[in-house]
């Protein structure tokens, strides 16, 4: 593959411009041309499955199998079959010969995530198949070759894992042959726009898309996104639910992160005046509150049913649009922007129907 291909692909996979991931994918347009044995370490949800994937996207193995597998999702009595396989009679159960995920993986890429969490006598038999390139099925007598590409991944501190005896020394040092070490979300905020626009293009587009305006990046880049892209994808998909059509707002990502089991936005503890705090470092142009003639709550209230809570939020708006353009349903649609005939059809669902036929609209009547 040549550099301007591995660029394209990696561009493509690994969503963002900032100096974090220009580094990033740098180290990975290294890394997919050896056969070394990779280590990848990050935050859990960070997308190390995703840097494992475009590793074998763009190496010799792409078109080989690359197969993944959660080390901490096997049961202990079977992860060595699984893994390695069994010959039929090996064990009670054991019915049928089963070829392993590491004969599977033949002259492709095997992905090792969470290898934090393999019991510890199971790494001393991983240990042996590394350096032997070797496998032997559970009540196996001969040993099978395996050509593969190890890549590994944990969210564990495998230095204190070792310190604790929980992690083999020498199985450490025979994986991070090559460290690749993937940035939280919070260190990279500057690419949230692009993410965002990636996750949306990814989503069912029988209904319109949310609408994120400026002052609601300003949020989401004010929030210290513990779960990391996989809470981001999460947010995403309940704006879609939510706000199918219609703009989002700094209030209304403040709403969407309420759902989860962290703080909505870092920071938000709400001033004597009652506006949130982290607010009053947000410039003029991105407040919601001015640009878009919405308003603010205390971040303290306390959302109970949020589909109710979002269907009256939306009639205050509609109302306060309509208030500000005199009635004119044209106009009060641009300010909030969305479509004249989406405005009215909410006004419908809303009861708001005291409103005069004129000429080239409709008014609400004073």
């Amino acid at each position: 593959m040549t550099d301007s291909k591995i660029e394209t692909t990696l561009a493509e996979k690994l969503i963002g411009d900032s100096p974090k991931m220009q580094q990033l994918r740098t180290i990975i347009g290294f890394a997919g041309r050896c056969n070394s044995s990779i280590m990848i370490t990050g935050p859990s949800g960070s997308g190390k499955e995703v840097v494992a994937a475009a590793i074998h996207a763009i190496s010799d193995r792409k078109k080989a199998p690359n197969i993944a597998v959660n080390c901490g999702a096997l049961p202990d009595q079977l992860i060595e079959s699984e893994l390695f396989g069994h010959e039929k009679g090996s064990f009670t159960g054991a019915v049928t010969q089963h070829v392993g995920l590491f004969e599977r993986a033949d002259t492709g890429t095997i992905f090792l995530d969470e290898i934090g969490d393999m019991p510890f006598n199971m790494q001393i038999k991983l240990l042996r198949v590394l350096e032997t390139r070797k496998v032997n099925r559970v009540g196996g007598s001969r040993d099978i070759d395996v050509d593969i590409r190890v890549i590994a991944a944990t969210h564990k501190q495998l230095g204190e894992c070792i310190q604790s005896k929980s992690f083999r020394e020498d199985l450490y040092y025979r994986l991070c042959v090559i460290p690749i070490e993937v940035p939280g979300l919070n260190e990279r905020t500057e690419d949230i726009p692009a993410l965002v626009a990636h996750f949306l293009k990814h989503q069912d587009r029988a209904n319109p898309l949310p609408i994120f305006t400026k002052a609601a990046f300003v949020a989401m880049q004010a929030h210290d996104w513990p779960g990391n892209v996989r809470e981001l994808r999460n947010v995403i998909e309940r704006a879609c639910v939510f706000f199918s059509g219609e703009p989002v707002f700094a209030e209304d990502v403040a709403k969407l992160l309420q759902s989860d089991i962290n703080p909505a936005i870092q920071g938000t503890t709400t001033t004597e005046s009652g506006r949130s705090s982290w607010s009053q470092n947000v410039p003029i142009s991105a407040r919601p509150d001015i640009v878009h003639g919405s308003f603010s709550k205390s971040r303290s209230e306390v959302v109970r049913d949020l589909n109710a809570h979002l269907q009256h939020e939306e009639r205050k708006i509609i109302m306060k649009a309509l208030h500000g353009s005199q009635g004119i349903v044209s106009r009060a649609a641009r300010s909030i922007n969305i479509n004249r005939t989406t405005l009215i059809d909410k006004m419908r669902k809303h009861n708001i129907d005291r409103h005069v036929e004129e000429p080239t609209d409709f008014q609400i009547a004073l």
